[in-house]
């Protein structure tokens, strides 16, 4: 039964996406990336397509569950372009993602997609801030079965609540969406954005910025 309620998410979200994505239409049947031509381009030089194989358009893995074993209790596993090579110029991807309990996915977000959430186990907290000057956070609690949209570029977050493991898919209205997680981003930078800068920002000692840089 919950192999049967996988598959209807997943195609429910492939099929909405795939009439609705956010990037340029295809000009061909498809255009399997190469990652190892040369070329740069805004997305992935296609592959000779007399060179294409099943294999282009196939992933395995979402069945596994990932590893939360770590400070956030979090894990996500995409089906990015980079993963399968068949999404090249589709604008579609999607995510599999395992919360432990209390597990987050911290404050980030897609500058390229939509997303489109699943909550498959357990329940989540979910969130996103609307843009100033309002910053309006827009939050719910989803139980199984329920679905979340978070509007391209927005920040957003999920955390599981639960006393047990969570599990959630998602859809993205990109082949490569891009995240920008923003403890990661501010606080570790390479090089480093200047302690007494982000002290000034976050109105923060700068002894806590330098604390925050080194766990980042």
């Amino acid at each position: 039964m919950a192999a049967k309620n996988f598959l209807f998410s997943f195609v429910a979200l492939a099929f909405l996406f795939s009439v609705s994505a956010s990037e340029p239409k295809p000009l061909q049947d498809f255009c399997v990336a190469d990652p190892t031509a040369a070329v740069k381009v805004n997305g992935l030089v296609c592959k000779d397509p007399k060179l294409v194989q099943a294999n282009d358009f196939f992933f395995s893995g979402l069945h596994l569950e990932g590893n939360t074993s770590n400070a956030v209790g979090f894990k996500a596993t995409p089906v990015f372009v980079a993963q399968l090579p068949g999404l090249n110029t589709l604008g579609i991807s999607m995510v599999r993602l395992d919360y432990a309990p209390m597990g987050i996915n911290p404050p980030h977000t897609h500058p390229r997609a939509t997303e489109i959430l699943t909550v498959l186990e357990g329940s989540l907290m979910v969130g996103f801030v609307t843009s100033a000057p309002e910053n309006q956070l827009i939050t719910k609690v989803l139980k199984k079965g329920d679905v979340f949209v978070f509007p391209i570029g927005l920040v957003h977050f999920q955390q599981n609540l639960g006393s047990r493991k969570a599990v959630a898919i998602a859809a993205l209205s990109s082949q490569n969406p891009g995240v920008i997680t923003l403890a990661n981003t501010v606080f570790g930078s390479n090089p480093r954005i200047s302690p007494d800068s982000l002290a000034k920002a976050f109105q923060l000692d700068k002894s806590i910025v330098i604390m925050l840089q080194a766990k980042f």
